[in-house]
C-alpha cells in the first residue's frame, strides 16, 4: 500500500495537469493550452519579442520557421527556407488565440533590423522599413506596445518600434544608440516611468565583442535620446550575462533577472536604478541558458518563470515575498517535454489573479514540431 501510495505521488509531481510545488503542498491545477501549432512547423522564442496585455487582451510575439530535424542539440528550424516573425492575440485573457502577421499589409513592422530572418533565408513577401529618427513616444497611451529587437546575439544594430492600436499596425523603427559599446543586442524589456520616460534593459557586447552583459539606459523625452545609466552587474569573465527582465517594485526599487550560462540571476537597486546589489540566484541550473520572465503579481510578490533544459525538461515558477532576497520551492508548471529546444517564456497576470505564461516547447504527444504553448496557472496564496 505504501509504494502505491508513493508511485500515485510520483504522478502527481510530474503531471502535465498539476502543479508540482518541491517541500510544499497544493492543489491549484494548471492548465496547458497550444497558442500556435502547426505540423511541419516551427514555433520559438517569445521570449526574444515581448508581452503585452490590455485587461483580457494579451498580444505575444513569436518566430514561425519549418521544422527540420537538425539533431539534439540545435534548432531544428530549416535554415534554407524563410522565417517569419508573428503575433499570438487573445481577448480572453489567454483562453483562445488568433495568430496576425505584422509584416503584411503594409502594418508596418517585421521586428528585425536586417534581411528578415535569424535562422533562414530573407523574406520576399514583406518589405523591410527603413528605420527614421524617433519623434517622440507617448508611453502612457494606453493602447502602447512598445518592442526591440536586434540584428545578431554578439551585439550589433537594434531598432524599436511602437503601436498605439494595441499591436494592430506599428510606426516605421528607430535605431538605438550603440552606447559607446561594440553593439546592442535588445529585447523588448522596459519600464513606463511618464508620458516621456522610460526605463530600458539592454543586452550588449562585451570588450571582445561577444555576448554579454547587461546595460540600463532611459529616455526622457519620448524616445528621442536615449542615457546611459548604469551596468546591471560586471561584465562576466566567461559566458555571458543577457536577456534581463525587470519590474518596478516601488518608486526607488527595480528587480532585474539576467540569464547565465546556466544559471539565472537577479539584482536588486535601491537607488532607482543607479547602481546595483548582488542578490542570491533564484535559479542555480537551468541545464543550460534559457531567460527568465518575471511579473510582479497584485499581491506585492515576485513571480519568476523559467524554462529548465535538463531532464525532466519543465517549466517553473518561483515566487519571492522579499523583492528577491529569498525564494520558494521550485514549482513545476510542467514536465512533459520531450527536448532541450524549449523555453524562452513571457507571462502576464490576469485580473482574476491567474499568471498566463506563454513559451516555446516540445513534448512527444504533440510530435518533433516545437510549438508555442500558454499554461495558466493560479500562484498559491501567501
Amino acid at each position: 500500500m505504501k509504494r502505491r501510495l508513493i508511485f500515485a505521488f510520483a504522478i502527481f509531481l510530474f503531471s502535465g495537469s498539476c502543479v508540482a510545488v518541491f517541500g510544499q503542498k497544493t492543489d491549484k491545477e494548471v492548465r496547458n493550452l497550444k497558442v500556435y501549432y502547426e505540423k511541419g512547423m516551427f514555433g520559438g522564442w517569445p521570449a526574444n519579442f515581448g508581452i503585452w496585455n490590455w485587461g483580457d487582451e494579451i498580444l505575444v510575439g513569436f518566430a514561425k520557421g519549418y521544422y527540420k530535424d537538425l539533431g539534439s542539440e540545435k534548432h531544428n528550424i530549416d535554415r534554407q527556407k524563410a522565417e517569419v516573425h508573428l503575433l499570438a492575440r487573445s481577448l480572453d485573457g489567454g483562453e483562445t488565440w488568433k495568430i496576425e502577421d505584422p509584416g503584411k499589409n503594409d502594418k508596418g513592422a517585421l521586428f528585425i533590423p536586417n534581411k528578415g530572418s535569424y535562422h533562414g533565408i530573407e523574406r520576399t513577401d514583406a518589405k523591410i522599413q527603413k528605420p527614421v529618427a524617433c519623434k517622440g513616444i507617448n508611453f502612457e497611451n494606453p493602447n502602447l506596445a512598445f518592442t526591440l529587437r536586434m540584428s545578431n546575439t554578439d551585439g550589433g544594430e537594434s531598432r524599436y518600434w511602437y503601436s498605439y492600436d494595441r499591436g494592430h499596425h506599428w510606426k516605421k523603427p528607430s535605431i538605438l544608440p550603440y552606447f559607446n559599446t561594440l553593439g546592442t543586442a535588445a529585447r523588448t524589456d522596459y519600464i513606463v516611468e511618464g508620458k516621456s520616460a522610460c526605463t530600458l534593459f539592454v543586452s550588449v557586447a562585451k570588450v571582445d565583442g561577444k555576448e554579454g552583459r547587461v546595460m540600463c539606459v532611459k529616455t526622457t523625452d519620448g524616445g528621442k535620446r536615449w542615457n546611459f545609466v548604469s551596468w546591471v552587474g560586471p561584465e562576466p569573465k566567461e559566458g555571458y550575462s543577457i536577456m534581463p527582465a525587470s519590474v518596478r517594485i516601488s518608486k526607488d526599487e527595480v528587480f532585474v533577472a539576467v540569464r547565465n550560462n546556466t544559471f539565472i540571476s537577479a539584482y536588486l537597486s535601491s537607488d532607482n536604478c543607479k547602481s546595483w546589489e548582488r542578490l542570491i540566484n533564484p535559479v542555480e541550473d537551468t541545464g543550460e541558458g534559457n531567460p527568465p520572465a518575471v511579473v510582479k503579481l497584485k499581491d506585492g510578490r515576485i513571480c519568476l518563470l523559467y524554462g529548465s533544459r535538463k531532464k525532466p525538461f519543465s517549466i517553473c515558477a518561483r515566487l519571492s515575498s522579499d523583492m528577491g532576497r529569498s525564494w520558494s520551492n521550485v514549482i513545476v508548471l510542467r514536465a512533459d517535454g520531450s527536448g532541450r529546444d524549449m523555453g524562452y517564456p513571457r507571462a502576464v497576470q490576469r485580473a482574476d489573479g491567474k499568471v498566463v505564461v506563454v513559451y516555446y516547447f516540445q513534448d512527444k504527444n504533440t510530435g518533433p514540431e516545437r510549438y508555442i504553448g500558454c499554461t495558466i496557472w493560479a500562484p498559491p496564496a501567501i
